[in-house]
């Protein structure tokens, strides 16, 4: 069985709610419950953060400092590991003396020195209520969510996006002003081509990847979905091979100056892909599911998504389930407990109710948040 990561004890300092705390954690699954505005979704953003990236809120770094009656102070986030490398501490925060817009990461009390080598020893995935609204919001912002995706196993991934976006938004400027230099367009839209196969293509492998997974009954009882992306880019290269996708698509983007010109915008290319929803078992697009429905495939895709990470790095990651229950009727909460005892994952699951995870008695540890502050739930005990 893949080993798990499993966070041992989190210390956290001056972080949004949180003016101190040193939490010892011992369960595999850990059930955090409270009124709304006490700080679980704050825990959950913490730990979040002790991963490459900006966590599971996406916030400016200063976001993150407490503000008490002289101001914004210095934050800290501290985590104790067990994990492939065995035991190791990791933290980030504000560092000495310096701005709260600047964040700094340390392994083992050094600094450490990329995010590549964070990646190598930690990774989590994460469901908000926040992302509820997927299948309602824009194409954009279902893409951001499968880019989040990929990059979690393909760190690259990041930088061919950032290049790609870059490269169009100078394309753009230039037909804006009316700067036809042909040269200098031609660059850029190599650039585009180059970067732009190469996310497309991560974000396709991703994709297989997923559905197979999916299909495969990861999830367990628990109902799944199937993933498709409409990408012309990443549809030519089912076609053909890398390079002669990137020829084909650099003379697309030079024919079409004019009209992107005219229009103020590139219209076509791997920034106008849609990633659509399916229910597995119905075949129907998850925008005509129910709100139940929607809830339950994303859980599905999450679910998948980490037992990827777990094949691909060796270890399983941690799990951040942030009001999972919401919109989850008693059957389908009964089968997402089932599969979160049956994967080899550390959890952590917050909610408004402890009566709702009633199921995990026994099997889970189990804290009250209450006012920046957690005390053990004597409802729950770690086996």
């Amino acid at each position: 069985m893949t080993p798990a990561l499993r966070l041992t004890r989190l210390k956290l300092r001056d972080f949004r709610s949180y003016a101190e705390l040193s939490l010892p954690l011992h369960g595999r699954l850990v059930v955090v419950t409270g009124e709304n505005g006490v700080g679980k979704t704050n825990l959950l953003e913490a730990i979040s953060l002790l991963t490459p990236g900006r966590g599971l809120r996406g916030a400016k770094v200063a976001e993150y400092a407490r503000h008490a009656a002289e101001g914004p102070q210095p934050w800290a986030v501290a985590g104790r590991f067990e994990g492939l490398y065995g035991e190791f501490d990791l933290g980030t925060g504000t560092p000495e003396g310096g701005p709260l817009e600047k964040r700094v990461f340390r392994l083992d009390g050094a600094p450490a020195r990329t995010q590549a080598e964070l990646a190598e020893r930690v990774a989590a995935v994460w469901l908000t209520p926040q992302m509820d609204r997927l299948f309602q919001d824009s194409a954009g912002e279902r893409r951001r969510f499968l880019d989040r995706l990929v990059w979690a196993l393909e760190p690259h991934h990041a930088r061919e996006v950032a290049a790609y976006d870059h490269a169009m938004a100078q394309r753009n400027r230039l037909l804006h002003e009316g700067k036809r230099d042909a040269a200098w367009l031609a660059g850029l839209e190599d650039a585009m081509a180059r970067h732009g196969v190469a996310a497309a293509a991560a974000r396709r492998g991703l994709l297989a990847r997923l559905n197979q997974a999916l299909a495969g009954g990861v999830t367990g009882a628990f109902p799944a979905a199937r993933l498709e992306l409409t990408c012309p880019l990443g549809q030519a290269l089912d076609q053909a091979p890398a390079l002669a996708v990137e020829e084909a698509w650099r003379a697309a983007w030079a024919s079409a100056r004019g009209r992107d010109a005219a229009a103020g915008a590139t219209l076509q290319g791997p920034h106008r892909a849609e990633l659509v929803f399916y229910h597995l078992e119905k075949g129907i697009p998850a925008g005509l599911c129910s709100t139940g429905e929607q809830k339950a495939l994303l859980v599905s895709v999450v679910l998948a998504h980490a037992t990827l990470i777990a094949a691909a790095r060796g270890f399983a990651p941690v799990l951040l389930l942030d009001e999972v229950a919401a919109h989850l009727d008693a059957g389908r909460r009964a089968a997402l407990f089932e599969a979160l005892v049956a994967l080899p994952v550390q959890v952590f699951l917050t909610g408004t109710d402890s009566s709702i995870f009633a199921p995990l008695r026994g099997q889970a540890e189990g804290f009250v948040a209450a006012a920046g502050n957690l005390r053990p739930n004597a409802e729950f005990r770690v086996p």
